[in-house]
């Protein structure tokens, strides 16, 4: 019963790294262009780390990784409309 709870609530933390990381890519939008890279690096590692974690058994690992995962790869997804945001900042800024 105590493996499920802890399970369970690993998996809220989880869910809430999806709007964790929509707001972090609503206020960061310039770093979006620029960083796709090394979001892509951030990710692979993490769920390398994470899949290291599911093997050896380490649930804050698993977990920790996995969370990180999910709120950097928010900031891959990149609609249209911020596109434009991110091109009138720079019009803006010149």
């Amino acid at each position: 019963m105590q493996e499920i709870s802890r399970l369970l609530i690993g998996i809220v933390f989880l869910i809430l790294g999806i709007p964790i990381g929509n707001y972090l890519k609503s206020i960061t939008l310039d770093e979006q262009k620029d960083g796709q890279k090394w979001f892509r690096i951030l990710i692979a590692i993490s769920i390398a780390i994470g899949f290291y974690g599911l093997i050896i058994g380490n649930d804050w690992l698993l977990f920790t990784m996995f969370f990180i995962a999910i709120v950097t790869s928010r900031s891959l997804t990149y609609p249209k409309e911020n596109k434009k945001r991110i091109k009138q900042k720079k019009v803006n800024k010149k």
